[in-house]
């Protein structure tokens, strides 16, 4: 104040003007702010917004119906009792909650308290095992307004008495759910397969099309993987608005129904299914019981109509209980599976890629005959014993390699007809890689290997199933990339009997007999007769698919100097030929003296005694794999072997061809042959049937 009492600013004038500055920046940081949450944000926060007051909700869909042919459930959905919670309608009354909680624990045998939901052990539906009070508190903190799940597929008793009391027990709910279930178990469970959880790895694909994790469950095997398209469904949806605390509102739009799943009629027949495990493991058990000892360990079983390539039968042993992984697959069994060195979860029959042995010797038959290498008439000299000069070069002078028979004694003279029924391997050693002057030039690796892909080797089958693998028919090319060296005469040798390199599935075994059997026609083998909708219309119906007739398509390379070294694919002259009829009848005639002379005629087993002409094809087939060699069992000279057979009837119109393989089980007739024998006549026993009761 100065000295006439009025008052003077002592306030730097700069001072003031930073102050205002200051006020006014603070004032237009504002503004600007709310300028763009307002005016230039507006959109995009009313979305923000949105978001938060609607939600999306994915209602379930009901995974289709598999059955047989006849009908007969395989696989279907099936109720489940949940017990949940929900936790915004429990009491207020921290004890009351608590004594609701200790009666449920009475009955469903769930800890009150057990445990703490973390990331370490976080909640997962049914699986995890955290006690009452710990799911209810992770369902308040987490939404409050949706339920969670306490204990899973309890029985319909204790599902009644929860709903009961659950008139008392505020926020406790008993919840129905489908999961699937297989009437028939283990029975087609290599056929069928199991559902699982979706991975993380697939999680993104699955939400996009409305499934939801740790709720859906998808195909991990059989044919519920390979078909999981048709059969999952499609999910409904809710559009809705929730409060705060997501607690639901009302719908924003009229909910989307779920579209069930399509259903799948398959071509086994279960009673056939039933009656050829019977006979596998019945002659598997009564080997094992001989010997005294578990030698024989698997095995496979496969009837198919050669002329529709319609399989009636898949068994594959061992396998496994696909209902026991119906809610969850149990870490226990699942790890079990996995350790079992014979592999369970695998569909033998489809993916177990073995050494075919003389089942093999079909393909060398076919070549030899329709390029001239032999005559039907011509005689073979066939000792137990030869010796071939060994070479890898034309000018290797390579050294002296012994290549003898399953008959030691050798069979003598022996015609084509001849060698097929008798499965003389020295017959087919000269067809395949030639003889000095018996056989100037023999087969080939090149041209053996075009016949085998023409009748059904050495590629995938086609079937529907996940697990199919494709064998090998090697040639040179293939050696020096797999093994880093030139292919051998002998290689050829070895291969024209179905040993060596040349690698293939009891399918594909199957499917060069049932070529034989439909005369040259090679047929798709299916598992699927139609496909219908929820409401029983044929959405897709599954005619037999005719891959080629060998004996009109021209499926055959021709090459230019077949038996020179060097890789097969040098040699191709662009041209193919087909396989001659008279060929593949005289191929018939070998295996239906198989049957009536040769190594099926043994009393062992057992076709002599069936009314039915039949025809097949034994085979033997050593091998040397980890297992054996474990035992010290791959001896030179004498190694283990494989047990093979594969027969069709009725000779002159087929209906039925069958396969049968056995580990480790020895001699091809007495051991593989019995089983075919039994599940033909099964066949026909139950044709019969069905004809009495006017099925058919």
């Amino acid at each position: 104040m100065n000295e006439s009492g009025v008052l003077k600013n002592q306030i730097a004038g700069w001072r003031i003007l930073a102050f205002i500055i200051v006020i006014a920046l603070i004032f237009a940081f504002y503004i600007a702010r709310l300028f763009s949450l307002q005016v230039l944000g507006f959109d995009e926060f009313i979305s923000l917004a949105e978001e938060n007051r609607i939600s999306e909700i994915s209602i379930s869909t009901l995974r289709g119906v598999i059955y047989d042919r006849n009908g007969i459930i395989l696989a279907n959905n099936v109720a489940s009792y949940d017990v949940v919670i929900l936790p915004a309608n429990l009491p207020d009354d921290p004890g009351e909650i608590q004594e609701i909680y200790r009666q449920l624990a009475e009955i469903i045998d769930i800890p009150v308290n057990s445990g703490e939901v973390s990331p370490e052990t976080p909640y997962v539906p049914c699986v995890s095992e955290h006690g009452i009070t710990q799911i209810a508190d992770y369902g308040i903190t987490s939404a409050p307004f949706r339920t969670v799940k306490v204990k899973c597929n309890i029985d319909r008793t204790t599902a009644m008495i929860i709903q009961e009391k659950a008139v008392d027990w505020h926020g406790v709910e008993v919840e129905i759910e489908p999961i699937r279930d297989y009437p028939t178990g283990s029975l087609t469970a290599s056929i069928i397969g199991f559902l699982g959880p979706i991975s993380q790895f697939e999680e993104g694909y699955y939400r996009d099309r409305g499934f939801i994790p740790n709720r859906d469950k998808i195909g991990y095997a059989g044919v519920e993987r390979y078909f999981e398209a048709v059969l999952r469904g499609k999910p409904g949806k809710r559009v809705v608005e929730v409060d705060v605390a997501g607690q639901i509102v009302r719908d924003i739009h009229p909910p989307i129904a779920p579209i069930p799943g399509q259903n799948i009629s398959l071509t086994i027949d279960t009673r056939l299914q039933d009656a050829t495990e019977g006979i596998l493991l019945g002659e598997i058990g009564g080997w094992n019981a001989y010997f005294a000892e578990l030698r024989i360990t698997s095995g496979v079983a496969i009837a198919m109509n050669p002329q529709t390539g319609e399989i009636m039968s898949m068994v594959s042993f061992p396998t496994y209980e696909n209902n026991r992984m119906a809610r969850v697959i149990p870490a226990y069994y699942y790890n079990q599976l996995l350790a079992d060195v014979r592999d369970p979860l695998l569909n033998h029959a489809v993916g177990a890629e073995l050494p075919a042995g003389s089942v093999f010797k079909i393909s060398t038959a076919v070549g030899a005959l329709n390029e001239g290498i032999v005559t039907p008439e011509q005689i073979i000299d066939t000792p137990g014993l030869i010796t071939i000069t060994e070479k890898y070069t034309p000018n290797d002078p390579g050294y002296e390699r012994e290549f003898v028979d399953w008959n030691r004694a050798g069979f003598g003279q022996l015609d084509f007809l001849g060698g097929i029924s008798n499965s003389s391997n020295v017959y087919f050693y000269k067809l395949g890689g030639g003889y000095k002057d018996e056989i100037p030039e023999g087969l080939g690796i090149c041209r053996l290997g075009t016949y085998a892909h023409a009748i059904g080797y050495g590629e995938l089958p086609g079937i529907e199933l996940p697990d199919e693998a494709d064998g090998t028919i090697p040639d040179p090319t293939w050696k020096r990339i797999n093994h880093g060296e030139n292919w051998a005469i002998g290689d050829t040798y070895i291969s024209s009997v179905g040993q060596g390199f040349v690698i293939a599935t009891p399918l594909q075994v199957l499917m060069s007999a049932a070529t034989i059997a439909n005369d040259g026609k090679v047929m798709r083998p299916t598992l699927v007769r139609e496909i219908v909708d929820s409401e029983g219309n044929i959405v897709q119906s599954f005619e037999p698919d005719l891959k080629w007739d060998i004996t009109q398509d021209p499926v055959i390379d021709v090459y230019n100097e077949p038996t020179a070294a060097g890789g097969c694919e040098a040699k191709l002259t662009g041209e193919k030929i087909i396989v001659e009829p008279w060929v593949i009848q005289k191929i018939q005639e070998g295996m239906r003296l198989a049957v009536t002379q040769g190594t099926l005629s043994i009393e062992a087993v057992g076709f002599q005694n069936v009314d039915i002409a039949a025809a097949g094809k034994t085979g033997t087939a050593e091998y040397c794999d980890e297992f054996a060699a474990e035992k010290n069992l791959c001896k030179p000279g004498d190694w283990p072997t494989h047990a093979w057979t594969v027969a069709y009837a009725p000779y002159e119109n087929p209906e039925i061809a069958v396969v049968a393989f056995v580990y480790n089980g020895g001699e091809g007739a007495s051991v593989a042959g019995p089983i075919v024998r039994r599940v033909i006549e099964a066949y026909f026993e139950l044709k019969s049937i069905d004809v009495a009761l006017g099925n058919q």
